[in-house]
């Protein structure tokens, strides 16, 4: 488990003036009170990202073997993250193998579950990893 992090107007701010994406859902609260959400929420991409930004680097797990994302599979977005809303990731390994064309690299799948301060999980989906690998012991 990652440590939290709390979802800002700020953040949602930023992101849609980065990403250029200010659908009135996320910047608008009037066109939101009229939504079934009731209230303007988070982009969807703005959970995916911190879901990345809690794993790396802020958990120092893989500063020294990472080497490239390589990509989300099968990522869902259950529920809304509203402003306000505290998050954290929790994530486990569900697969890894050793590279097919440089031995000293595997790849590593990640079960990743963006998680709200109530335990409900958010988002979830399959991040991939290519990790340098550890030598191996001398026998």
């Amino acid at each position: 488990m990652t440590t939290s992090r709390t979802i800002t107007e700020a953040d949602v701010v930023n992101f849609a003036g980065l990403t250029g994406d200010r659908f009135p859902l996320h910047t608008s609260e009037e066109f939101a009170r009229q939504t079934p959400f009731g209230t303007r929420v988070a982009h969807g991409l703005v959970g995916l990202t911190f879901a990345l930004g809690l794993m790396w680097p802020r958990t120092g797990q893989f500063d020294r073997s990472s080497i490239a994302f390589l990509g989300v599979k099968d990522w869902n977005f259950l529920a809304p993250v509203a402003f306000g809303e505290t998050i954290h990731v929790e994530y486990e390994v569900t697969s890894h193998r050793a590279s097919r064309t440089k031995s000293d690299r595997g790849i590593v799948e990640f079960d990743v579950r963006l998680v709200d301060a109530s335990g409900d999980v958010l988002q979830r989906g399959t991040f991939a990893l290519l990790l340098s690998r550890r030598p191996a012991d001398p026998a």
